[in-house]
């Protein structure tokens, strides 16, 4: 992969995990991209894009998605599409205190479509 931007910018070693981050509705990441396939996985990407064209918020785990989330008055709510860490739950807090919303955090496994 060429890079073009910062082409002698230090770089992680390629074996460090991308941290966990929370991407909101609509985010550029999963838009922007011709091939998206580089941060969602087709089935996931069904889960995520709704059939009324909204995109839900999506919680990146090592830089693929790996959950859907909702920050509403009662609960942060986090979907997961597979097993999460506990660190999701530091994170989870990070996000809370950005929104300034002091709810609960809760885990629900997905609902059939």
């Amino acid at each position: 992969m060429a890079l073009f931007d910062l082409p002698d910018a230090r770089r992680p070693h390629p074996d460090t995990p991308a941290p966990i981050r929370f991407l909101p509705e609509f985010d550029n990441c999963l838009l922007a991209h011709a091939d998206r396939t580089r941060v969602i996985s087709e089935e996931d990407r069904r889960r995520t894009f709704t059939n009324n064209g909204l995109i839900r918020g999506t919680v990146l785990l090592d830089g693929f998605v790996a959950a859907s989330w909702k920050l509403g008055p009662d609960a942060l709510t986090i979907t997961p599409f597979r097993s999460l860490p506990d660190e999701i739950e530091e994170e989870a807090h990070r996000l809370l205190a950005f929104a300034d919303a002091d709810v609960p955090i809760r885990v629900v496994a997905e609902t059939a479509r």
